[in-house]
């Protein structure tokens, strides 16, 4: 058999037998193509079935972002919760087995939106189902009681916006292979107008969009995954994080290089924010902050892209050239300078 980035399939092979007896060999590992961090794989088993794997990047990883016991917990937590993630089957920390952590969970059918070919079948009732599912998820993620879940230890309460701007920042510097004062100087200037968040701290992905999630066949949400960066934090940051991935088709300057929601049929970014505020009773204050700091911490993250791959690292996802994605950066930061000039 082929070998496969990141998969030890000997040893893996033996270990998956003991540990899942519903899923016998032999297995089939296939690399799925997304996302630049944490690897995930579908696993066939020798009765037809599929679960998928989970386990950090192979090289040049940072140990806060690749936490799999803190994502397999934090999926355990939330089964029952009203927030739909799939069910975990098996947990590994013995590197002997496969090089590193890693754990089993569910495969769950349906669709996921990685891109506009994905909403080809869509219907503008299919696009507004989807969407306003995709909100009521992420509300629901909010209201989550911490305490109930057994989440309230997570992390620390207070100062997330703070604490977000100094983590970003500091990655940057700790992987920097190139200057970008206007980075440097939105940082000090965003460190310097934080607001006052408007609710209590709550639980936050940190990623949530639609090819984070999968919907399924009447297009509602099925299992929300990719919790490498969730934590407790500030709502309203997670929320206009994820309105800044809400492309329309007319915009020039997008975060995914082929957005789903260019689909016309799918609604405006401004009924999503007035769909999020009506559910989660809030009246978002401070917007533009909140709209500038997203593009920077984009760019931020981006940039340790650009610097991981420069290094030869990579998860599995598809990118531009090196090029594009320094230029994509600088645009960012470009945009988010925009927005706090006209604030």
């Amino acid at each position: 058999m082929a070998e496969v980035k990141g998969i030890n399939r000997e040893p893996l092979s033996a270990w998956l037998a003991q540990a899942l007896p519903g899923h016998p060999p032999p297995y089939d590992f296939a690399l799925v193509a997304a996302g630049g961090s944490n690897l995930t794989y579908i696993v066939g088993d020798g009765g037809g079935r599929a679960f998928v794997l989970r386990r950090p990047p192979v090289r040049a990883r940072i140990a806060t972002a690749h936490d799999m016991r803190r994502e397999y917990r934090i999926m355990r937590a939330l089964s029952g919760s009203g927030v739909p993630v799939p069910e975990m089957l098996a947990w590994c920390d013995d590197p002997a087995v496969n090089g590193a952590e890693f754990y089993c969970m569910e495969k769950v059918e349906g669709h996921i939106l990685r891109d506009l070919a994905a909403t080809g079948t869509m219907s503008a009732a299919a696009c507004e189902r989807a969407s306003d599912s995709l909100i009521e998820g992420q509300v629901r993620l909010h209201q989550v009681d911490l305490e109930a879940a057994g989440l309230a230890d997570l992390a620390r309460h207070e100062h997330y916006l703070e604490r977000q701007l100094k983590r970003w920042a500091t990655q940057v510097e700790a992987g920097a292979t190139r200057d970008l004062p206007l980075l440097n100087r939105l940082h000090r200037a965003l460190a310097a107008s934080v607001p006052e968040p408007q609710t209590a701290p709550g639980l936050v992905h940190g990623d949530y969009r639609f090819d984070n999630v999968v919907l399924d066949g009447d297009w509602n949400l099925a299992a929300v995954l990719d919790w490498e960066l969730c934590t407790i934090g500030d709502p309203v940051a997670d929320f206009v994080w994820s309105l800044c991935y809400w492309a329309e088709p007319e915009d020039s300057l997008t975060w995914l290089m082929d957005p789903p929601t260019r689909n016309p049929n799918f609604p405006r970014r401004q009924t999503v924010l007035e769909t999020y505020q009506a559910r989660a009773g809030l009246t978002l204050r401070h917007l533009d902050w909140y709209l500038a700091f997203s593009w920077w911490k984009q760019a931020c993250i981006v940039e340790g892209v650009y610097a991981r791959l420069q290094k030869g690292a990579g998860g599995g996802m598809k990118v531009e050239s090196l090029e594009r994605i320094a230029a994509r950066v600088e645009r960012y930061l470009q945009r988010a300078d925009s927005i706090l000039q006209a604030a």
